[in-house]
């Protein structure tokens, strides 16, 4: 088992739930391509700067500053991949609106120290881990270049999935193991539910989504 292999492994087993078969095959569809890299291109960027916030927000936690900084490094050297592809595509990069699945995990961490810090860790490490699912579950259906890429991020967003979790029991004196199912229910039910927009992290395509209403 090599080494890319085991670790989709580790974070198959670690979800909840996989992908649903719909949500691959409308994003695999060529008139979904230019909304699917547009909102990959804004997540990388999202994540860049949920590693920037957690700098500033913990600036005496020497483990987050550095975890964190070579994070975003990367997340940002994706982000110039991306629109790169974009670029040479001919896909314009335009204002879209955001998937509410980040939030839905995000009202969920509670408010004070250090279990702000602890869920938003292992809420850091569910997205990471979601991502790179389905970056797997991806790459088999898209052109050669796309799924070149996208087998080219799991190396980095499965450790970036491992740093979050790490941090998150470090800092955690009981265990995690509560919060992270907590979070991972809450993340399964966002996943298998009907989403009426199509995002690189929608939920289960509504029929509609599925018939060429792409929005």
């Amino acid at each position: 088992m090599t080494m890319t292999t085991k670790a989709i492994q580790d974070i198959i087993d670690f979800l909840h739930c996989r992908t649903p078969q719909p949500w691959v095959e409308l994003a695999a569809l060529p008139e979904s391509l230019p909304l699917l890299l547009i909102d990959h291109a804004n997540c990388e960027k999202k994540a860049a700067s949920t590693a920037l916030n957690l700098m500033y927000r913990y600036v005496d936690k020497y483990d987050v500053l550095n975890k964190m900084s070579r994070l975003a490094r990367e997340e940002l050297r994706h982000f110039e991949q991306v629109i790169a592809i974009m670029q040479r595509r001919g896909i314009s990069y335009e204002i879209i609106t955001a998937s509410s699945y980040a939030s839905s995990l995000h009202r969920h961490i509670r408010t004070h120290e250090p279990a702000k810090l602890i869920d938003t860790l292992i809420v850091g490490a569910i997205i990471e881990a979601r991502s790179c699912e389905r970056f797997y579950r991806l790459a088999p259906a898209l052109d050669t270049e796309l799924a070149s890429f996208y087998l080219s991020l799991l190396k980095s967003e499965s450790r970036h999935y491992r740093d979050y979790l790490t941090l998150a029991k470090h800092y955690s004196q009981g265990g995690i193991e509560e919060r992270v199912s907590f979070f991972l229910e809450k993340e399964q039910m966002f996943i298998e539910s009907v989403d009426s927009v199509f995002r690189f992290h929608s939920g289960l395509p509504a029929q509609s989504t599925l018939q060429g209403g792409v929005v």
